[in-house]
């Protein structure tokens, strides 16, 4: 089955002074102009291809790939605006559009705007959507407590940073419990803090429990080795001090020394700690 709006491989029909016609299937023959047609190509009998639709809403294929494909989510800027709607800047010569209907706010020439990608199944188009929420928690979510996400962070909020959780979900990441700075469409991992009662997830940029002591401890034996093995910083030491100096919470610095002491790595002086030589 031919994926309008994403990397198909398919065979090539016939050759043409304007290109190959690729095989697609249900959809009849699609050309792939002739620049894009490699000697590749030709010996193989077939191409890797982003199928969509150009200007006049025929099925094209091309080897150039987009920013972003259907079913993702990207930061797109707006490169004009018409009675249609937006049209994104997605990396490939024709446009994308994101209809007035699928805008929040009338977007502005020259902003970047988070949105999903999709296929209008009426027309046959790749449009965008700058509403999210349609497009998210649709499937009960069924995580465990310190499962590795994928992230997409959306927007800052009093409380913290939404996120989109393996592109099918809406958390949180808490303000206070974020040490970096964080921005609009920014892909990392993360991990579950806990899906409360009503199928909203809590999430992390560290492991939950002890497993997250392990990189902080790293980062603290990394900072002891740079001045010399001794730091004058304590369990005594402001939670300001610590976040300024590690990007950690103060408890999870306690964690760590104290898993560093028992381990026999580090000592406590009584004015900050030292490695064991």
């Amino acid at each position: 089955m031919l994926e309008i709006g994403k990397i198909n491989t398919l065979d090539v029909n016939r050759e043409t002074e304007n290109g190959v016609y690729l095989d697609g299937l249900e959809h009849g023959e699609i050309l792939m102009p002739q620049k894009f047609v490699t000697d590749e190509v030709k010996e193989s009998g077939h191409a890797d291809v982003f199928v969509y639709t150009d200007s006049e809403d025929r099925l094209v294929a091309t080897t150039e790939t987009p920013i972003a494909m259907v079913g993702e989510f990207a930061v797109l800027k707006v490169v004009a605006v018409s009675k249609f709607g937006a049209f994104l800047d997605w990396g490939l010569p024709k446009d994308l559009l994101v209809p007035f209907r699928e805008q929040k706010a009338d977007m502005v020439e020259g902003r970047n705007y988070l949105v999903y990608i999709y296929l209008d199944l009426q027309t046959n188009r790749i449009v965008a959507s700058a509403k999210l929420d349609k497009f998210l928690d649709n499937t009960p979510p069924e995580y465990e407590i310190g499962q590795e996400v994928d992230l997409v962070i959306t927007d800052e909020t009093d409380l913290g940073y939404k996120a989109i959780v393996n592109y099918e979900h809406w958390g949180m990441l808490y303000k206070n419990q974020v040490y970096k700075i964080l921005s609009s469409g920014q892909k990392l991992k993360g991990y579950v803090s806990k899906v409360r009662v009503d199928e909203k997830i809590d999430l992390l940029l560290e492991k939950p429990g002890y497993g997250k002591v392990d990189s902080i401890s790293e980062k603290i034996l990394s900072e002891l080795k740079s001045n010399n093995g001794f730091m004058a910083v304590s369990d005594k030491t402001s939670p300001e001090m610590i976040k300024a100096m590690f990007g950690i919470s103060k408890k999870n610095f306690k964690k760590a020394i104290g898993g560093l002491y028992r381990k026999k790595i580090i000592v406590f002086e009584s004015d900050g700690i030292k490695l064991v030589e």
